[in-house]
């Protein structure tokens, strides 16, 4: 977006709708950290070993034999594929009809109303738990490329690092907050843990229904230069615009550079993520007590590390930070490998580390990306973006699936996860990001 649309909104306007902007990472983290990260990847693989009668057994996966432990990430592969359809096409929409507050309440709303259905997951219910997952992430997915998209034009491009990273802060905090909830219910509350787990996966729901109605009230849509009428032809004009999208990616190789180095550098950090819970129980076995009080202290150390790598960045370059941060995420899937069996202080340790470059990683990442996108179509270039983004990654989740049918081994599992940061340093670091800026009619901040 040129900064004369971001301009022409006055200064205290547009801080409101930035502090707006905000609490709908605070309202989706929720379902990041306590859905995610911590109860679901355990209890679906649960509830999955239970239907298959032991732990190393089968379950039917949509015609195959499926091995229990690795129905967890055949269900995250599957909601990516769908995503990588439905996001481009939000995306598109969202542009060509100029209607973003709506698609974004569309989206929000579909994914907690699924989110709330994990209340009724019990029993050999994995099926059911691997639906709803779908649908959920499926819409987390599609309502933030809409998200994404408010970013260039609530932001100027000197302003906008600091305003990615508070707003990535500020999700961590919202997922602490609610963590912190249910922390206290499982470990305290004295019910059943089952159930335990169903409220609390269902609070996530509850929790980003209630703190969409914050960004709902602030965000407004801006005007687009035309639009057809009915919601059909709208949709058919955003297929057509979205083929011109992927056709257009050929006038911009380095910012397509870019986002290719995005994709596999944060496929590796949602795996990580998605993937940190079922390997500290199934290979670590470690409890869920020490999975919770790690994820509730990554939640608040990340808040101040996305705070601290948006500063690192405004001294020393956006693109040299991002590149620091993968070199620590390479140094932490390499030290996981040799975690031992109950060492909850080596797993704690390793947490904190993940904690410093978690949010900067990301939050740095979209601010770059939103410098190398043209003017007027961000919600279909962040649609392209958001294919690797919070929640899951396809090549990820797909490379764990594999590995765990291939070797039963979790430790190869984690270690191959590896590639995705060490390739995604080398593309990164050869993008000419001032001229990716300028080829797509922005100007460079001087920080870049």
């Amino acid at each position: 977006m040129t900064t004369s649309i971001v301009a022409e909104d006055l200064p205290k306007a547009r801080k409101r709708e930035q502090r707006g902007w905000y609490w709908y990472d605070f309202a989706n983290s929720g379902f990041q950290t306590t859905v995610i990260t911590v109860f679901l990847g355990p209890y679906l693989t649960a509830l999955a070993e239970k239907a298959a009668g032991r732990a190393d057994g089968f379950v039917a996966f949509l015609g195959i034999d499926m091995r229990a432990k690795a129905y967890f990430s055949a269900v995250v592969t599957i909601s990516v594929v769908l995503q990588i359809v439905v996001m481009p096409i939000a995306g598109a929409l969202a542009d060509h009809t100029g209607r973003k507050k709506e698609l974004l309440a569309l989206f929000a709303y579909l994914g907690a109303a699924a989110t709330l259905g994990f209340y009724f997951v019990a029993g050999d219910a994995y099926a059911l738990g691997g639906a709803l997952f779908v649908t959920a992430n499926v819409a987390f997915g599609a309502a933030m490329v809409i998200y994404n998209s408010f970013l260039p034009q609530i932001a100027g491009p000197e302003e906008r690092d600091a305003v990615s990273s508070r707003g990535w802060g500020f999700g961590y905090l919202g997922g602490f907050l609610l963590l912190a909830v249910n922390l206290a219910l499982y470990q305290g509350s004295g019910i059943d843990q089952g159930l335990a787990v169903r409220i609390s996966l269902a609070s996530a729901g509850l929790w980003w229904a209630v703190f969409t109605v914050i960004p709902m009230l602030r965000l407004r849509n801006r005007p687009v230069g035309s639009h057809d009428a009915t919601p059909g032809a709208a949709i058919a004009g955003s297929f057509r615009q979205l083929g011109r999208t992927i056709a257009g990616l050929r006038r911009y190789p380095r910012s397509l550079l870019f986002l290719l180095a995005y994709l596999i550098y944060n496929d590796g950090v949602q795996t990580v993520i998605s993937f940190s819970a079922t390997y500290a129980d199934q290979e670590l076995g470690l409890s869920k007590d020490v999975q919770i009080t790690a994820i509730l202290m990554v939640q608040f150390v990340a808040f101040g590390g996305a705070l601290l790598l948006g500063w690192l960045g405004a001294r020393f370059g956006t693109k040299r930070t991002v590149l620091a941060s993968l070199v620590v995420w390479t140094a932490v899937v390499g030290i996981a490998y040799f975690l031992e069996k109950g060492a909850a202080v080596q797993f704690y340790a390793i947490a904190f580390l993940i904690a410093i470059v978690l949010g900067g990683t990301q939050a740095l990442s979209r601010s770059l990306y939103s410098l190398v996108i043209p003017p007027g179509r961000e919600a279909e270039y962040f649609s392209l973006f958001e294919v690797s983004d919070k929640g899951s990654a396809l090549l990820g989740s797909l490379t764990l699936t594999v590995a765990l049918q291939v070797t039963d081994s979790y430790r190869a599992a984690i270690l191959s996860l590896m590639i995705f940061f060490v390739l995604g340093f080398a593309l990164l670091m050869v993008v000419n990001l001032p001229r990716a800026v300028r080829e797509a009619g922005n100007e460079p901040p001087t920080h870049l």
